[in-house]
């Protein structure tokens, strides 16, 4: 099922197949943050097995999402992703992060899925699977700042052996996305591993499901976490919360890309 001339074309990508260049990447990854939205609905009935589809049925889950429209999960997008890039010729690996909270604190180190391309020898943060905000383009893990539409990152080395992701907006003070080791990971570190750290987290997320769903903009992102909206432009952020449920499907609406008679 998995299609690479139909997958590209849905990116807004026609003609042969790209070189694995850098430039490359950042185009197939905005345009894929921007027309394949993450949606955290299905954990709702995954209950505390939300990550026993990690290593994904690539036919199947393009299927659902590409060819079907439905939004997915950091490990759903981002294997699909992993699964073009590795077929365009890229060097690409599995890493995971343990997402920073409000309070400061950190998620399992597993709990975050995404990719690693090395392109020229340097090392990139390629994550079409996060809700946002965060990157558009990916970012190279460097600490020299690198801005992206308004919004700048950076790649810091901590001390703990962990890199840290951060991000500044325009006019903000910079803030940590999330902490990750540069080291690859195995499907079976999730799968058949003892990990009590990350099946409590699990319990945690099943007992407090809040759906979230993000989409990145030309120059932004937008983030729905329960009913409050998170637009950011040109790296300036504004929040509503969505009391009315007319305005509330309309964000659905422009979140998850659906028509107005496909919604209703």
């Amino acid at each position: 099922m998995f299609d690479l001339d139909h997958y590209l074309a849905a990116l807004g990508h026609t003609g042969p197949a790209p070189a694995p260049t850098l430039e490359t990447l950042r185009l197939l990854h905005k345009r894929h943050l921007m027309s394949v939205p993450f949606d955290n609905q299905l954990n709702e009935a995954r209950g505390t097995a939300i990550w026993d589809g990690v290593d994904i049925d690539v036919d199947a889950v393009y299927k659902e999402v590409v060819v079907g429209g439905r939004g997915g999960v950091c490990y759903e997008l981002n294997g699909l992703f992993r699964a073009l890039l590795t077929r365009l010729g890229y060097e690409v690996v599995v890493l995971s992060a343990g997402v920073r909270g409000p309070d400061g604190s950190y998620g399992p180190d597993m709990e975050h899925l995404f990719n690693g391309v090395r392109v020229d020898g340097e090392w990139y943060i390629a994550d079409v699977g996060y809700s946002g905000p965060s990157l558009i383009e990916p970012v190279r893990v460097s600490p020299e700042p690198q801005e992206q539409y308004g919004t700048s990152f950076r790649v810091l080395e901590g001390d703990d052996g962990f890199r840290y992701l951060e991000r500044r907006p325009r006019d903000g003070e910079w803030g940590v996305v999330h902490r990750f080791r540069l080291r690859p990971r195995a499907f079976s570190e999730w799968l058949d591993a003892d990990n009590p750290q990350l099946d409590e987290y699990a319990r945690m997320l099943a007992a407090h499901v809040t759906y979230i769903r993000g989409r990145a903009l030309e120059n932004g992102q937008m983030t729905l976490t329960g009913r409050r909206l998170l637009i950011v432009e040109d790296g300036r952020e504004r929040v509503r919360v969505l009391v009315k449920a007319a305005d509330y499907e309309a964000a659905l609406d422009d979140i998850l890309l659906r028509t107005r008679s496909a919604a209703a």
